[in-house]
């Protein structure tokens, strides 16, 4: 079976289509003025853009990880969260705090998608 893989940098692919599933590295907001919801909607539209870009999009999306830098943020991201998920294409979903790459990146995603 054949594996694509997209946007390399020489130490990561940004997204990766195997047996008609898309895999995207985690996708940070890099701007440091930003808040949690402020940066959850940036990481949603660019999951959206690359899912889109690769074959997919948001209601092929069959889970989720989300990484917080302190589940004290788990409220205001899940309200970005729950008005941006259509109602029956609710992905599986894990959360969990980590120690972040960078000290102002307050949220990534990892999604793992069917191709359409």
């Amino acid at each position: 079976m054949e594996i694509k893989r997209y946007e390399g940098t020489g130490r990561m692919s940004r997204a990766i289509v195997h047996n008609n599933t898309i895999y995207l590295c985690g996708q940070t907001c890099g701007d440091k003025e930003k808040d949690v919801k402020e940066q959850t909607k940036v990481v949603l539209q660019k999951i959206e853009d690359l899912l889109e870009k690769y074959g997919s999009d948001k209601h092929h999306i069959l889970s989720t990880t989300i990484y917080l830098k302190d589940m004290s943020l788990f409220e205001d991201m899940n309200e970005i969260w729950d008005s941006w998920v259509d109602e029956g294409f609710e992905p599986a979903r894990a959360c969990v705090e980590a120690k972040m790459a960078r000290d102002y990146i307050l949220v990534e995603m990892s999604v793992t998608a069917a191709v359409k």
